[in-house]
């Protein structure tokens, strides 16, 4: 619609440029003007297929000036040196446009700098802030800049009158040149940022400084973050000196609000700076091609801990066999990858629990038999194969929701996963429709003995309560933003943001831990208790919904198992076309679950469980489900996963040692004999 009518614009200039009609061409030509700008502001997506198609903003913004001086020609009476003065001012603007566009090329390379960090001081540079946005970013300055010209030689087209055409277009020079001029004082010496081989030296020393001895790697790429933040609270409860080295530059913005240091190391030749430091060992959360260029690195140990653990096939990927150490939750794991037999030995599997469930509180007891019941249906996301049981938003998503909805004792706590329609339209699509339902429910008056919908018949007390609590989550949504959020101004760019993302002060991580806590009781208490609910984002987390649900529904997924730690009743959505016994047999984590089909004609049936517990005949078996996947509760997973890292950190200094006394001339060391047929040994110390 907007490339339409630019379109549309264009060629009502033409038209009015060669009839000629002055009134035509001036509002042609200031609309078009107009609209570019305003796409700019409100829907920059249409500028940048433009941008593809080779039609940029000087393209744009050269045929609205072609076909104004065209119309100059037909319309008015001026004289062939002025309009030659107003031509040749007007290329001049496009050479300073242009000398400007280099310079701010230029101006972003010398600011790419080869390491981006987060949480350290990075004063030694000597950074500075970056230039204002419209010198940097071409597709802002011209129409900008343009906007006097335009105006002049409109107005000389409707006046006859040149004077205006030599002003507007000289304003336009002027400003071009002068941004010209200003971008290049960053290529000063007092703006120009230090070069590779001083930011290296600095890195290197700052490596030597802070001795970090256990990290968390990751490599993804947009909207996998949250694999990597999940782990961030257990690296920081370490002893030691913790550090989370990234791969890609925009994730060093995706990384949540923590005090741990961020190294982000995009060439595999400064990746290789980490052999010759203090750091021992590194966590993986998940497999990534650049995941091998690490491994390459003999001082680093490496465990993969995997962002969570499940039925499916991703939880027992051959490439765990490339790792040091396999880090599981429990025995079930275990179990997993002998079954799996993908080449993983079992000595290099470790039982660590899983540190970061915490949160989750245990359940203290039944809910009323009465409700309201707050049931969580998380399903997963379609995965990137076309296996029909990945996630059941597809078969069975509304079949389930129609069902919960229909009973008036539920209240539904919808959350999907974030990746949902990424992959399979299709799963997108059914989540909108499921979205369309929890809405329509919540419109809609409640059946007898059930909640109201929120606000009705509410009396004056209670608008007021309600308005208190509003006001209080809105107060602490505004506490914990100013604590996490990571500075950035528009226009800043990564040498920027490194300036002004230094070493947090002390104290900020429990500031943080208490302003969460804080804001996840105000957000439950201001949610309406007759209002279904549809949760999305990073808050509130699925950790928090796990301690409000009485029930949870989902799939074969890592919600179940970390769900397990409150030992409430679950279901587990069988869309597969397997029997519920084999369904079973091939998905442990669903042993103490409740199968549900695609038409969820088990649900009455689950919820009547919940009404009576005599019914909940599974309570025991999750119980043992729970230790069976995670561990035991004594000693704490903490603990244990301390216990790893020690223990893995140690492989890797008598590794150091061995080859200190190599290389110092020491005895050769025997060749140690291979034991087993597993490929996980190759790699232990």
């Amino acid at each position: 619609m907007a490339v339409a009518a630019l379109l549309c614009l264009s060629i009502l200039q033409f038209i009015g440029a060669v009839l000629p009609n002055a009134p035509l061409l001036c509002v042609a030509t200031a609309g078009g003007l107009a609209l570019d700008l305003s796409l700019r502001h409100w829907r920059p997506g249409v500028l940048t297929v433009l941008t593809r198609l080779h039609c940029d903003e000087a393209v744009r913004q050269l045929l609205r000036d072609l076909l104004t001086v065209i119309g100059l020609a037909h319309l008015s009476g001026i004289g062939t040196v002025p309009r030659l003065i107003l031509v040749g001012a007007l290329l001049a603007c496009y050479a300073a446009h242009f000398a400007c566009r280099a310079l701010g090329v230029l101006v972003r390379r010398t600011r790419t700098l080869p390491i981006v960090t987060r949480n350290i001081d990075t004063g030694p540079l000597g950074l500075c802030p970056a230039p204002p946005r419209p010198l940097v970013r071409p597709g802002r300055r011209m129409p900008l800049f343009s906007v006097p010209g335009t105006a002049g030689l409109l107005a000389t087209v409707l006046t006859d009158n040149a004077l205006w055409g030599l002003l507007g277009v000289g304003v336009s020079l002027a400003l071009f040149a002068s941004a010209a001029a200003y971008l290049s004082t960053w290529l000063l010496p007092g703006k120009r940022p230090p070069g590779e081989q001083r930011v290296l030296a600095w890195f290197r020393d700052w490596l030597d400084s802070y001795r970090p001895d256990v990290g968390i790697y990751f490599s993804g790429g947009g909207g996998t973050a949250y694999q990597a933040n999940m782990w961030l609270s257990t690296l920081a409860a370490l002893d030691g000196h913790p550090l989370v080295v990234l791969r890609e530059r925009p994730m060093v913005q995706q990384i949540a609000a923590t005090d741990l240091p961020i190294v982000c190391l995009p060439r595999v030749a400064h990746l290789m700076l980490l052999e010759h430091s203090s750091l021992r060992m590194l966590l993986h959360p998940a497999n990534a091609p650049k995941t091998s260029q690490v491994l390459r690195i003999p001082t680093i140990k490496h465990a993969f801990t995997n962002h969570g653990e499940s039925d499916k096939l991703s939880s027992c990927n051959p490439y765990a066999k490339v790792y040091d150490q396999v880090w599981v939750a429990g025995p079930a794991a275990r179990r997993r990858y002998a079954l799996a037999d993908v080449g993983v030995d079992d000595r290099d599997v470790v039982e660590v629990g899983r540190p970061q469930l915490a949160p989750i509180r245990p359940r203290t007891g039944p809910p009323d038999p009465g409700g309201p019941w707050n049931v969580l249906y998380a399903p997963t996301w379609e995965g990137w194969t076309d296996a029909p049981g990945n996630t059941s938003v597809l078969l069975a998503g509304e079949h389930l929701v129609r069902a919960l909805l229909a009973d008036p004792r539920v209240r539904l706590l919808y959350k999907p996963h974030p990746m949902t329609g990424s992959v399979d339209r299709r799963a997108g699509e059914a989540d909108a429709r499921i979205r369309a339902l929890i809405a329509r429910a919540n419109a809609a008056p409640r059946a007898p003995g059930g909640a109201p919908p929120a606000g009705a018949g509410a009396a004056p007390g209670h608008d007021a309560s309600r308005a208190a609590l509003a006001a209080e989550l809105a107060r602490r949504t505004a506490e914990l933003n100013e604590l996490t959020a990571r500075w950035s101004r528009p226009g800043a760019d990564e040498a920027e943001r490194m300036m002004r993302q230094q070493a947090p002060p002390p104290g900020r991580a429990e500031a943080v831990a208490a302003a969460t806590e804080a804001w996840r009781a105000a957000f439950w208490a201001a949610q309406p208790p007759g209002a279904h609910l549809i949760l999305t984002g990073s808050r509130p987390d699925i950790y928090s919904c796990f301690n409000q649900a009485d029930l949870l529904i989902s799939d074969v997924s890592s919600v179940v198992a970390d769900y397990l730690a409150s030992a409430k009743p679950y279901a587990v959505v069988n869309t597969s076309g397997l029997t519920d016994d084999a369904f079973r047999a091939a998905n442990p984590t669903t042993r103490a679950a409740t199968i549900l089909g695609p038409d969820a004609a088990g649900v009455p049936e689950l919820l009547a469980s919940l009404a009576d517990p005599a019914r909940d005949t599974l309570a025991r078996e999750r119980t043992r489900l729970k230790e069976y996947l995670l561990g035991p509760s004594e000693p704490p997973s903490q603990v244990r996963f301390q216990r790893a890292v020690h223990a893995l950190c140690a492989a890797a200094d008598a590794r150091r040692a061995r080859q200190a006394r190599l290389a110092g001339g020491g005895a050769e060391l025997p060749i140690p004999r291979p034991q087993g047929g597993g490929v996980g040994g190759r790699r232990r110390a």
